[in-house]
């Protein structure tokens, strides 16, 4: 793996100059990061931090916070995140009582060991797909895996080979790929990344 004059090197050179260097705009923590991605709808990192602002201050985003509010407030308090706010309170309320019940509150040593499983136990929760996972272990922590935004693995895909293939799953992989090949496997480069 290499990064220092790698075109994925070169490309993020180009883009920093531009917007500047890239930090998280939503919790790090595995649990907050379930939480911070049902707080708006569409999932955008604008739309899940106006709910995720409006659920802290209103409820709060601990489990026994979400599992005592009624799903009548919950639901207004997710509302400035977007639509079907009912949905995604029923759905906060199935990631708190599954940390709850299953993780005594803590999901972050669920997150030890093989990869494959870890992954595999992040998608058992709602809404959570490969691309999701990836963001939670490597902003997490948890391990340096490449992870690409899922709303645009065919913007690499497309600069490296022209077009974006048919298959979203080959293409998110074959975006992952180009990452793991030329940014080293390391945190502060994947993230960068």
């Amino acid at each position: 793996m290499r990064e220092k004059g790698s075109p994925i090197s070169g490309l993020l050179k180009v883009l920093e100059s531009f917007y500047g260097r890239q930090e998280p705009s939503w919790p790090t923590d595995p649990y907050l990061f379930l939480v911070w991605w049902h707080c708006g709808y569409p999932a955008s990192d604008t739309a899940c931090t106006k709910g995720w602002q409006s659920l802290t201050r209103d409820i709060g985003v601990e489990p026994d916070d979400l599992l005592e509010a009624s799903p009548a407030n919950l639901g207004r308090a997710l509302r400035p995140g977007g639509m079907v706010p009912e949905l995604r309170a029923m759905r906060l309320k199935e990631i708190a009582a599954r940390v709850k019940d299953e993780y005594a509150g803590d999901l972050r040593p669920a997150l030890l060991g093989p990869i494959a499983q870890v992954r595999k136990l992040l998608k058992k929760f709602p809404n959570i797909a490969d691309p999701g996972a990836d963001r939670i272990l490597l902003f997490g922590s948890v391990a340096p895996v490449a992870a690409v935004p899922a709303n645009c693995p065919h913007v690499l895909v497309r600069i490296q080979r022209g077009l974006e293939r048919e298959s979203y799953a080959v293409t998110y992989r074959e975006a992952q790929q180009a990452i793991m090949a030329e940014v080293p496997e390391k945190f502060d480069a994947r993230i960068r990344a």
